[in-house]
């Protein structure tokens, strides 16, 4: 539903998209990650025709953006960044607007400005001018305005920025709802909305992908996938420490101490080993006084920073 070739933007000699390939289908929401300036809201924007690329192509549903922009925009929902509205108007104004510019009127304009607001939750300051509102809700009228006309595509720069955790929550229950029958652009900062809501992450660096794949795939890449965690009180840890360095398929085990005393002992895979259940026979037969013990899926922080780090030292800490 949305196919990217060679997708380049140069601002003068600063290219800030490289030659970006990239495919969405229907049912996917893809989550959009990089460091800040790596060229992620400057690709949502050429997505959607507001800018024009320096060299390659954006299809929207078989619709090129830049030969039939309109034909594209009609097909799209963008909540674009810091989610722009007229202040002076109230979202009720500002929706009545947006479903008159997509070709809506009387019973059809009412119906879908009223499942709009139901969706986005807005019906407590629906008449309050927009320039009064808090940012949470301001972001919540552009949420509104992109998903008003249901459309098939959906591009969302930071969609829960300025929300807070119940009204993220909504939004991202909006967004699986919507999932099945739409193709879904996620640009974010917050790594635990893309295990929350994506089928698929891609991570940008400096205008090029770096990184795309499932959440799974990601976070199997984290030195601590498949990891095991454990704590246990201080006298008992150097003999746990070198009980769990003794297990087939542990390469190393680390030691933290907690703020409540206790020490937390980590024992990492050999290429990704399955751990778990010799620790836990192991903490069983030797009767550890284990006060939690837990697999580590892996850390998808750790993975980002590994992969977008300028820093090769830092990089090689990470990986090591």
């Amino acid at each position: 539903m949305i196919e990217i070739e060679g997708l380049t933007k140069s601002f003068g000699p600063f290219a800030a998209v490289a030659g970006i390939n990239l495919k969405v289908d229907r049912g996917e929401v893809l989550g959009f990650l990089g460091p800040n300036g790596a060229g992620k809201s400057t690709t949502m924007k050429m997505i959607t025709g507001f800018l024009a690329p320096t060299a390659g192509r954006v299809r929207v549903c078989g619709f090129d953006v830049e030969i039939e922009p309109l034909g594209a925009q009609r097909l799209i929902g963008y909540l674009p960044e810091g989610a722009p509205a007229y202040g002076d108007m109230t979202p009720r104004q500002f929706l009545s607007f947006i479903a008159e510019v997509r070709g809506f009127s009387g019973a059809e304009a009412k119906k879908r400005i009223h499942d709009a607001v139901e969706k986005t939750d807005l019906d407590p300051v629906l008449d309050q001018p927009i320039e009064t509102l808090s940012k949470g809700f301001k972001r919540r009228v552009g949420l509104a305005q992109a998903v008003l006309h249901d459309p098939p595509v959906l591009v969302m720069d930071e969609p829960t920025d300025g929300l807070d955790p119940n009204q993220k929550h909504s939004v991202r229950q909006l967004l699986r709802a919507m999932a099945p029958t739409k193709a879904i652009i996620v640009s974010t900062h917050l790594l635990e909305e893309v295990e929350a809501i994506c089928t698929r992450a891609v991570i940008i660096d400096r205008g090029r992908i770096v990184a795309d794949g499932t959440p799974a795939e990601l976070l199997a890449r984290s030195r601590h996938h498949n990891a095991v965690t454990l704590s246990c009180p201080t006298a008992a840890a150097s003999t746990v420490k070198t009980r769990l360095k003794t297990l087939n398929g542990v390469a190393s085990v680390e030691e933290v101490q907690r703020s409540d005393g206790a020490i937390e002992l980590t024992a990492f895979p050999k290429s990704g080993a399955l751990l778990i259940e010799n620790v836990s026979a192991l903490a069983v037969a030797e009767k550890w006084d284990v006060k939690e013990l837990y697999a580590e899926p892996g850390r998808l922080d750790e993975v980002f920073r590994a992969i977008t780090t300028h820093d090769a030292k830092r990089a090689r800490e990470i990986r090591a």
